[in-house]
């Protein structure tokens, strides 16, 4: 019958919990006085919840010696069950007092993506994913997802990465871009600028780097060396980001990753053409993809995408 009441348990039969209690402590100390600055009482209380407990089991827990307490075969077995015992219900209270843990999930991108796409939205994120902390790896090194050195990735490439599992993003253009503080109008008045750039990765498919750019644009590259001396050369693209705001040049900038200086007004495209350097990937190792965890991150990253 599945009627509620149904099914009656007999009670456990089980001594007075404080006594057990009591053992436990002083068993654990074998000192009565130990134990009752332990459960916050007085010593002869303790002795007494042990000798009540002794005469209820019908046999002695403890030998008595000089200034000294030893436990019994009895008493160790029983000891030994009790400590086992305590230590999972108070493992189990602490899971309910403690609100349930973070799930830590390890995102590792290029500094360039870190810093301007993903750090911007942990906020979101956070309000969006509160049971999943996300800790962010940022290095233009690739990291090795199947031997678990991050959990998730976003990479820029081909998308075709063995034992890797991957969606593609959004496709990436970089174009040429400055502070509206230079005038800059025409491609003709670039050599009148100094030109900034920024290193790529060997690997890199489609590089954007000004060689390419003015082959695309159909326009004869400044006279001279492709990289004169006044020019601007930067590891990274952030700082070539930054140069560029500070109206030290004119850069070829990720438009994704310049979204938002190009709303404000602080940078400018004044011409073409874009250059087209691939997609990002969100990636993962194949078999990993529907852990709780890193679903939850992959959704939330491909939903900002998608949101533009």
């Amino acid at each position: 019958m599945n009627e509620i009441g149904s099914s009656v348990r007999p009670p456990r039969r089980l001594p007075p919990l404080l006594s057990l209690r009591a053992f436990e402590a002083a068993a654990a100390h074998l000192s009565f006085q130990r134990a009752a600055l332990e459960l916050s009482v007085t010593p002869s209380a303790i002795s007494h919840q042990v000798r009540g407990l002794e005469d209820t089991l019908g046999q002695p827990l403890f030998r008595r010696l000089t200034r000294q307490l030893a436990l019994t075969p009895a008493g160790q077995r029983l000891f030994d069950d009790l400590r086992m015992g305590f230590d999972l219900v108070e493992a189990g209270i602490d899971r309910l007092r403690r609100p349930a843990a973070s799930q830590a999930v390890t995102l590792t991108t290029n500094t360039a993506f870190a810093a301007r796409w993903v750090l911007p939205r942990m906020d979101a994120f956070r309000k969006a994913c509160p049971g999943v902390e996300l800790r962010l790896h940022a290095s233009d090194t690739v990291v090795d997802l199947a031997r678990g050195d991050a959990d998730i990735a976003v990479r820029s490439g081909s998308g075709n990465w063995p034992g890797l599992v991957s969606q593609e993003l959004m496709r990436e253009h970089y174009a040429p871009l400055c502070s509206p503080m230079l005038g800059l109008k025409r491609a003709q008045e670039l050599p009148k600028h100094r030109l900034i750039h920024c290193d790529w990765q060997p690997q890199a498919l489609a590089p954007a780097v000004w060689p390419r750019w003015f082959r695309e644009a159909g326009i004869s590259p400044p006279r001279g060396r492709s990289m004169k001396a006044s020019d601007l050369s930067f590891s990274d693209e952030t700082h070539a980001m930054l140069a560029a705001l500070a109206g030290h040049g004119i850069a070829l900038l990720s438009l994704t990753l310049s979204a938002e200086e190009l709303r404000s007004g602080a940078l400018v495209q004044p011409f073409g053409p874009a250059l087209d350097t691939g997609s990002y990937f969100l990636a993962v190792s194949s078999g990993r993809e529907n852990e709780p965890a890193i679903r939850a991150v992959w959704e939330w990253i491909a939903s900002q995408a998608a949101a533009g």
